[in-house]
């Protein structure tokens, strides 16, 4: 192929369109790409680097695969979507820094929420080397995907993710604010959270009703210690089950006993009265460790 002119334009998007006869397909939450500028901004806040090894989730029809292997990215996509490999395998540079395609590029025909990472990287990628993650996720299954990753054994430096903007807010939210809640708390005490870029809704096709944000996550240094993640993420979810009853109220559930629930929070020096989303991140560590030491 020698068409130039970038996939993620309007112009080469509405022709790879009209020529293949394909659309995006709602129920799986695909939205093309066609502002370059965005594509490219991606790139750039995932620091792609030549050499890097990338896992993209979703390529479409390789509009940011198509620039993340002209920044020099080595880059294994998953899809499900079974009309695109032909797409990509038509549309993508046949050379890219003078090497072909197949050797720059994997495509793996799965559901990235059943990757094996092991298996599927091994022989393509240097296994002992890290990998970034870059992919534009379909609104619709962007937390279980978000949630898959940071649970898998693939060991990456980053995930840079596009995803509506209001769960972008969420995943970025400080105590106080009403984005606050559940999903912030779970990945910031795994990782750091960087709003780094808002793409609005006329830079996709079709258009969705929402705005996009591009969100950089990268692993803490030192995670914070929450025990049992499972048993923490439940208590955090159940404290913030009716965000508009106090902590007190939330607490019923976990401890049906009204003794029970003042002597914790008294020997946590926290309010009763305060609301869940007023709660720093330690205070539910905090109280995660009392109930289980509790249970025992």
């Amino acid at each position: 192929m020698t068409n130039r002119i970038p996939i993620a334009s309007p112009v080469r998007t509405a022709a790879i369109v009209n020529r293949y006869f394909v659309h995006a397909k709602k129920n799986l939450g695909q939205n093309f790409l066609v502002d370059l500028d965005a594509v490219q901004g991606i790139v750039r806040e995932a620091g792609i680097e030549p050499g890097d090894q990338v896992v993209e989730v979703g390529p479409g029809i390789g509009s940011l695969t198509e620039q993340l292997l002209l920044a020099g990215g080595k880059v294994v996509a998953y899809e499900v979507d079974q009309s695109l490999p032909e797409i990509l395998a038509n549309e993508l540079p046949e050379k890219v820094d003078g090497q072909d395609l197949d050797q720059r590029f994997k495509l793996i025909m799965k559901d990235v929420l059943k990757a094996d990472f092991a298996t599927d990287l091994a022989g393509f990628f240097d296994l002992s080397k890290p990998v970034k993650v870059v992919a534009n996720l379909p609104y619709y299954i962007t937390t279980p995907i978000i949630f898959n990753l940071l649970e898998s054994s693939l060991d990456f430096t980053s995930l840079t993710l596009m995803m509506q903007k209001e769960v972008a807010e969420r995943l970025a939210a400080q105590p106080g604010s009403k984005a606050y809640g559940p999903l912030s708390i779970a990945v910031q005490t795994q990782m750091s959270v960087e709003l780094a870029l808002e793409v609005g809704h006329a830079s996709f096709m079709p258009q969705p009703k929402v705005d996009s944000a591009v969100v950089v996550l990268t692993p803490l240094e030192k995670p914070a210690d929450v025990g049992d993640r499972k048993q923490f993420n439940w208590v955090v979810k159940l404290c913030f089950a009716q965000r508009r009853k106090t902590l007190a109220n939330n607490l019923k559930t976990l401890l049906p006993d009204k003794e029970d629930r003042e002597k914790l929070l008294a020997d946590l020096d926290l309010d009763p009265r305060q609301r869940p989303e007023q709660l720093a991140i330690s205070d539910f560590i905090r109280i995660s460790q009392a109930i289980a030491e509790m249970n025992k």
